[in-house]
């Protein structure tokens, strides 16, 4: 580095920081936790002859001073110049501090910020995208801002040219001139520009800040901006976002990468990670749960603003999920308002295996599907007064490995989908299946909807000693068992493994109401969209309405008032 810096006081912040968060002085969530222990871990390691990576605290300071020289252009402070936290200079000296021992290139080429809104998050993205257009540059160096739609693309791309025009002495120093659609260096060939929805060919990113991740369908940006990279020597791609409402969303299954990464159970060096959620077994009507997901609280988000917040979540059920989505980060589908994603993950129990209910009788239901939708077969076991679910889930080889269907592939990878081969599911795989099945745990009866069925049913039946049931999915037969199913959840009387493609199949379930005959209310499962599946949910609401017929309990839905239905 061309600059010593004898004090750094952005790193002393960053160690502190990490220090506190890890020793529980600074309430934070596991994830966070986790990455500090990270950072203090690689400082302790860093001296190590097998330890790849070097700290170069210059770097990371001069980073951060940059930072500092760049001022607000939005709200209260506008004009001033920006004050980093300690949390923000755990960010910066992360990404812009560590080294290869070999080579001295930025280790980080990846990172991954999952940040509630309010917190300065496009101040942050803007930030970087100017560094990496001067400070970091490589000659010829493409920093790029993607978004879906040019308003989004704007949100950083808009505060980062009005930066470069108020920062004292940039454009000076580094020859920035700044244009309606460009921050250009015309001596280094080098600019600052949008990108909105599919990249073109041709682009060799630098950088490539990709903000609110969320609200893209596929992962085609992001993936062509990675491949882009290929050529540069120390490249960054910037993954800034909110939690969004589509849990089969490629953000989504960045997420559960990222995460997996800090906790140690995949290895990316070169993937920096801060998420800033809500913990499984937090309360979300505390405001203190508020506090720790927000690292700004009480600096850019006030308290009296999630206060506010948090008090129309409680009393507006209607806009409970967004809230929540939105200031805690949490996934949450905004059209869900049947199951509460809390509620499902009450009755999750990671422990249960199927081995253990051998010989144990068992109702079967099956929800089919040839093409699109995913085929899910549901077993379903009463043990005292709990009811067990296990599902299985079908998919084509043709649907899973479409590009768009990227959680597809890592259900199927993780051994929660399984692919038959083809463009339709292989009932005979399905078939074979259910034999199976039946030699483990006796099937009672199965239940089916039959569309789809014909042909699969009747050569079941060929061989069966159990009854299979008809069961027509319409609100005259499936209101009575959701609504069972609906107090079973409530009432914490279910439990399940912790099956993702249920819970995401859960958040995607709308109750649709309406009368029959102008006085019997009733209400039946539907979806919003059409990649939106919920078919392993109507397995289970058919398999319970089947199973209560073998029991001798009387309903839960006729014992007790059930006040949301």
């Amino acid at each position: 580095m061309q600059t010593q810096y004898k004090q750094k006081p952005h790193v002393t912040k960053a160690k502190r920081y990490a220090k506190n968060v890890v020793a529980g002085k600074t309430p934070s969530c596991k994830w966070i936790r986790l990455a500090c222990k990270r950072f203090l871990d690689d400082l302790a390691n860093e001296k190590k002859a097998n330890f790849p990576y070097h700290f170069n605290a210059d770097r990371a300071e001069r980073f951060s001073t940059f930072a500092e020289l760049i001022p607000h252009v939005k709200g209260k402070w506008s004009g001033t110049t920006i004050i980093l936290e300690n949390w923000q200079c755990f960010l910066l000296v992360n990404i812009f501090g560590w080294e290869d021992k070999k080579t001295r290139l930025r280790r980080f080429q990846r990172a991954f910020v999952f940040l509630p809104r309010k917190n300065g998050k496009t101040t942050l993205a803007a930030i970087i995208g100017l560094g990496m257009l001067t400070i970091e540059a490589e000659p010829g160096a493409e920093v790029y801002c993607g978004a879906t739609s040019e308003d989004q693309a704007n949100e950083v791309f808009r505060p980062a040219k009005a930066m470069a025009n108020k920062a004292k002495g940039f454009k000076e120093q580094f020859g920035v001139e700044v244009m309606a659609s460009s921050i250009h260096r015309e001596d280094e060939l080098s600019f600052f520009r949008r990108l909105i929805g599919k990249p073109g060919e041709g682009q060799s990113p630098y950088c490539a800040i990709h903000d609110e991740y969320h609200e893209h369908a596929t992962s085609e940006q992001v993936d062509s901006m990675s491949t882009g990279m290929a050529a540069r020597q120390e490249p960054l791609q910037l993954i800034i976002t909110t939690a969004g409402v589509d849990l089969s969303s490629p953000c989504k299954e960045f997420d559960n990468y990222a995460r997996k990464v800090i906790e140690g159970a995949l290895k990316d060096d070169q993937l920096f990670v801060l998420v800033y959620a809500i913990d499984e077994k937090d309360d979300w009507q505390d405001i203190k749960t508020w506090k720790k997901v927000n690292p700004n609280y009480g600096i850019s988000v006030s308290e009296s603003y999630l206060k506010n917040k948090l008090n129309e979540a409680k009393q507006r059920v209607s806009q409970q999920n967004i809230i929540r989505c939105k200031h805690l980060n949490e996934w949450m589908n905004v059209s869900t308002r049947w199951i509460d994603a809390d509620l499902w993950r009450k009755c999750e129990d990671k422990s249960l295996n199927i081995d253990d209910y051998k010989n144990e009788k068992c109702v079967l239901s099956i929800d089919l599907a040839s093409k699109i939708d995913i085929c899910s077969l549901i077993r379903l076991f009463k043990q005292d007064d709990l009811w067990i679910a296990f599902a299985s889930h079908y998919l084509p080889s043709e649907t899973i490995w479409l590009p768009q269907n990227k959680h597809y592939q890592q259900w199927l990878a993780e051994g929660w989908l399984t692919e038959t081969e083809g463009a339709r599911t292989d009932f005979r795989q399905v078939e074979n299946d259910i034999k199976e099945i039946n030699e483990i745990n006796p099937i009672i009866e199965l239940a089916f909807d039959p569309r789809e069925a014909g042909y699969l049913i009747a050569d079941i039946q060929e061989w069966a000693s159990f009854e299979c049931v008809e069961i027509i999915q319409g609100p005259a037969h499936m209101s009575e068992p959701m609504k069972e199913l609906e107090a079973v959840i409530h009432d914490n009387k279910i439990r399940h493994n912790g099956d993702p493609i249920l819970a995401w199949m859960i958040s995607n379930v709308i109750k649709k109401q309406g009368r029959m005959g102008g006085a019997v209310k009733y209400y039946y499962p539907t979806k919003e969209k059409d990649d939106q599946k919920i078919d392993g949910i109507i397995a289970l609401i058919m398999a319970l309405s089947r199973a209560i017929e073998h029991t001798d309990d009387t309903s839960i839905y006729d014992k007790r008032e059930f006040r949301s239905l």
